[in-house]
């Protein structure tokens, strides 16, 4: 027993000193900014896994249990990050963005399809990250067809944008910051009307990760220059590949952008949203390894037609959340705290979506039916 505790030990020891290893070797070798998004992305990671946050779950537990905690957790996070970021962009809007977005057709179609895709996963853009990371078969096998989506959604979504939108929406100054949080409140006094008798509130796990959760969004910002996001990174790693295996990306208006096509001939560790991709990746991992047995998940006796749902939905996670400007993360969580109206219409259309993936489940055959 004390041998192995001794090993057990030993081991975490070695899972801190490793993750504290790669943040130096960026950091010497990149540049001090870039080792401390990749911190960050740890911190997401652990968070995440560590504290049970997700969005998936907690949307899954409102539709079939009418149990609002796990979402109330997401919005006291959310208004945590507005009361900061609010200001910070007016008084720093040279150096900082918010993530603000067109309203469209494609937009909301696209969110309505990545909440419908993320129950058939049973995770959105940073949840399969975490997933894949602690060794769902599920998520590894969705992750790498979500950064083809990203990239194919990407690829065309210029197109998709010219079937119509409104110009970009954002709430601003001390009365957007006003109106977001009574929107917030809002949406909890409804979530609690909705709920079964006998719901709790947010567990004291739950509080705490929200504040974790929203003190990393914030370092982000800061950081990074820019919201916490997730879809962005993926499509960039795929489009890398494509490149690579000389496909000529110049005929896509978005890859063809300035900023896009530098991002291509660049190192995935000086951008943004891929350090905290890994990072959530690698936080997620140690998080897992650190329990006993952890990483032993094994893989899930499913019927052909779940294995090919999770790679078209997988797919689709992708490329929808490319043309709603977002995931749970960017969309949803990024553009509400930093004022962009989108990010509540993304709300709005990803919620009955995310009903019909928790209805599609078990016929697709990744559940027993209820």
């Amino acid at each position: 027993m004390a041998a192995a505790q001794t090993g057990g030990a030993l081991g975490r020891g070695g899972l801190i000193a490793a993750a504290l290893a790669i943040v130096a070797i960026v950091a010497l070798f990149v540049g001090a900014r870039y080792g401390l998004l990749l911190a960050i992305g740890l911190g997401f990671g652990v968070a995440l896994e560590g504290l049970r946050f997700g969005f998936a779950g907690p949307w899954r537990a409102m539709i079939l249990r009418r149990d609002p905690a796990g979402i109330l957790a997401q919005l006291l996070a959310i208004g945590l990050v507005a009361i900061v970021a609010f200001p910070l962009l007016a008084t720093h809007g040279a150096e900082l963005s918010g993530a603000a977005a067109p309203i469209g057709w494609a937009m909301a179609g696209g969110a309505f399809v990545f909440g419908m895709c993320m129950q058939i996963v049973l995770g959105c853009g940073s949840g399969t990250l975490v997933n894949a990371g602690s060794g769902n078969p599920v998520s590894l096998l969705a992750l790498p067809f979500f950064a083809v989506g990203s990239f194919a959604g990407s690829y065309n979504l210029l197109w998709w944008t010219d079937l119509g939108s409104l110009p970009i929406l954002v709430l601003e100054g001390g009365r957007g910051l006003a109106i977001t949080v009574v929107l917030l409140l809002a949406v909890a006094a409804v979530l609690m009307l909705l709920a079964a008798p006998g719901t709790r509130m947010p567990s004291g796990r739950l509080l705490v990760a929200a504040v974790a959760v929203a003190a990393l969004a914030l370092a982000n910002l800061v950081v990074g220059g820019q919201p916490w996001g997730v879809v962005y990174g993926l499509g960039l790693w795929a489009a890398k590949a494509a490149s690579t295996l000389g496909m000529d990306l110049s005929a896509s208006g978005f890859w063809a952008a300035p900023n896009n096509a530098a991002r291509l001939g660049q190192s995935v560790l000086t951008d943004v949203t891929s350090l905290t991709n890994l990072g959530i990746v690698a936080g997620a991992f140690g998080v897992a390894a650190w329990r006993v047995g952890g990483l032993s998940q094994p893989i899930p006796k499913l019927p052909a037609r779940a294995w090919a749902a999770t790679v078209v939905a997988g797919f689709l996670l992708g490329y929808s959340s490319r043309l709603a400007f977002g995931c749970n993360v960017g969309a949803f969580f990024s553009g509400i705290s930093t004022g962009s109206l989108h990010g509540w219409v993304w709300f709005a259309m990803a919620f009955p979506g995310a009903a019909l993936g928790v209805w599609l489940r078990p016929i697709l055959g990744l559940e027993a039916r209820r």
